[in-house]
C-alpha cells in the first residue's frame, strides 16, 4: 500500500504548478503587449518633448464640380440645419474625383455642406457649395511622429484601434500582475526586490507631490 504524500511535498508540488502557470501567463502577455509597449514608450517620449520636435504640416487643396444631376440633390431648401451624410451618389462622385473618403456625418447649413475628416497625424475636410456645386477639399499631414502620437492618444483612430488598445491594456495588466506575483514568490532569495518595487512607487509619488504644481 502506498504511503500518503508528505505535506511538504504537496506544498512544493502546488508551488511548482502555480509557478509554471504564472510563467506561462507572464510570457504570453509579454509577447502580446511587447510591440505595443515599445510603441507607447517611444511615443510617450515624443509626446513629452512635443515642443522640441518640430513638425512641418503639409496641406493639399483640391477642387471639383458636381454635375447638374448631382447638384440637384444638394440644392438649398427650406429645411433647418442638420447633420447627415452626403447623398450616396454625391459621395461616390467626390471619391472618384478626389483621393479622399467622403463618408461620415456632414454638417448641412443653408449654403454649404461641410464634412470634417480628422485622422491620426493629420486633418482634412470637404465642402460643397450648395448653390454652385463647387466641391473644395483640403488634406493636411503632420508627419509620422504626429501619426504615432495620435495613435498613442487614440485620437481619431477608429473603433478597430480602440479595440486593440482595450486588448493591449488587458495584456499589460496580466503582464504586470503575474510579474508582481513572481517577484513575491522569488523575493525570499532576492532581498532587494521590495525596496526596488517601493522606489518605483515612491519616486513618482514624491515628484507628483513636491515638484508638480
Amino acid at each position: 500500500m502506498h504511503g500518503t504524500v508528505p505535506p511538504a511535498t504537496k506544498k512544493r508540488s502546488r508551488k511548482s504548478f502555480w509557478l509554471k502557470q504564472l510563467h506561462t501567463w507572464h510570457w504570453m502577455s509579454s509577447a502580446i503587449s511587447l510591440i505595443g509597449l515599445l510603441l507607447f514608450a517611444i511615443t510617450g517620449f515624443t509626446l513629452n518633448h512635443a515642443a522640441d520636435i518640430e513638425a512641418a504640416p503639409k496641406s493639399i487643396e483640391r477642387a471639383t464640380q458636381l454635375p447638374p444631376q448631382l447638384l440637384a440633390q444638394v440644392k438649398p431648401d427650406d429645411k433647418p440645419d442638420s447633420k447627415q451624410p452626403f447623398p450616396a451618389p454625391v459621395a461616390k462622385f467626390i471619391e472618384s474625383k478626389l483621393p479622399m473618403k467622403a463618408d461620415g456625418i456632414a454638417e448641412w447649413s443653408a449654403d454649404e455642406i461641410y464634412l470634417a475628416l480628422p485622422r491620426p497625424g493629420g486633418d482634412g475636410w470637404i465642402s460643397i457649395d450648395r448653390e454652385t456645386g463647387t466641391v473644395t477639399s483640403e488634406s493636411t499631414s503632420r508627419g509620422w511622429i504626429a501619426y504615432l502620437n495620435d495613435l498613442h492618444k487614440g485620437r481619431n483612430a477608429g473603433g478597430a484601434w480602440k479595440l486593440f488598445i482595450d486588448i493591449f491594456v488587458f495584456a499589460c495588466i496580466v503582464f504586470t500582475l503575474t510579474g508582481l506575483v513572481l517577484l513575491w514568490m522569488h523575493s525570499k532569495h532576492r532581498k532587494s526586490t521590495w525596496p526596488i518595487v517601493a522606489l518605483g512607487l515612491i519616486i513618482p509619488a514624491l515628484i507628483a507631490i513636491f515638484l508638480i504644481h
